[in-house]
């Protein structure tokens, strides 16, 4: 079975077919899938602009870095479930959009983005943590993190007009 087959028995399985033609559940797991976003992605934000030097100047990044951790991890899981279940009731329609591709092709760059930040800069925190600008790599991480999070979203949205 092809990836399209697979995609298309998701679409219109019973949960597929119950969450999109719903009158309330496609709106209330698309709202929930915003305000994951929001919380995620605004406390992610907060993070990389500290990240580059443009906010919180004052503060150890590892103090921000812990306060808002916690809530843009919640955030990113509710976004995650809300984002498969989205998924789910519109597969086909999303398996053929290149906005869909484009926004899961910037999702695996900010994965790798946050892993090489958190195997290279992280482990030399202790040297950084309170500069008000830190290392050109950490800042290279803050930048591709707000690129590729704004690609992630315009992507997104411009997907959901499109279907």
């Amino acid at each position: 079975m092809d990836l399209a087959a697979i995609c298309k028995t998701l679409q219109y399985s019973d949960i597929g077919t119950s969450i999109r033609e719903s009158t309330w559940t496609f709106p209330i797991v698309e709202t929930t899938h915003v305000i994951g976003l929001s919380i995620s992605v605004g406390l992610i934000l907060i993070t990389d602009l500290r990240l580059i030097g443009a906010i919180l100047r004052k503060r150890a990044f590892s103090e921000v870095w812990g306060q808002l951790k916690p809530w843009f991890t919640v955030g990113f899981i509710i976004m995650f479930i809300s984002g498969i279940l989205l998924f789910w009731s519109q597969a086909l329609k999303a398996y053929q959009s290149i906005y869909f591709r484009a926004k899961i092709v910037f999702l695996i760059l900010a994965g790798i983005n946050a892993l090489v930040f958190e195997y290279t800069s992280r482990p030399s925190l202790a040297e950084w943590d309170t500069a008000a600008v830190p290392p050109a790599q950490a800042r290279l991480a803050g930048w591709l993190s707000i690129v590729l999070w704004a690609g992630i979203i315009a992507a997104g949205r411009t997907m959901a007009y499109s279907f």
